[in-house]
């Protein structure tokens, strides 16, 4: 599979995502503060995502040390969004309204690589047992 077609898969899991979110944001809304339902459905949506990259991004087997390491996409985007609104909104002058949603497209590239990183990192093999060496006669 190419790195175009993992891309677009990617951004098709990144919609599936927001719209998974979305939803159980609000339905969480009838029995949760909204703070809570911002969290369980931020939560629940990033597994759900995880499954969708592994199986239908990458096409790759889904381990314990990848589901761990998953929340660092979140925290890559979270910190170039962040700073690209503050560039854009304090030194570069633009609206307020808008910033966020262009930093939101830089973001998806640094993301992906990120992603890309964790989910086809190669996993470590388990260290070779040494048989025990019986005495030649």
């Amino acid at each position: 599979m190419t790195v175009r077609v993992q891309m677009v898969r990617f951004a098709l899991v990144g919609v599936v995502n927001t719209g998974t979110y979305y939803g159980l944001y609000l339905a969480l809304l009838n029995w949760l503060p909204y703070v809570a339902a911002h969290v369980v459905a931020f939560a629940l949506s990033m597994v759900g995502s995880f499954f969708l990259t592994s199986y239908f991004t990458y096409k790759t087997r889904p381990t314990w040390r990848k589901f761990l390491l998953f929340p660092l996409t979140n925290a890559a985007n979270f910190t170039v969004t962040t700073c690209g609104v503050y560039l854009l909104v304090d030194v570069l002058h633009f609206g307020s309204r808008y910033a966020p949603l262009i930093a939101a497209a830089a973001a998806i590239p640094i993301t992906f690589v990120v992603s890309r990183t964790i989910m086809l990192r190669p996993e470590r093999a388990p260290a070779p047992v040494e048989a025990e060496r019986v005495p030649q006669r």
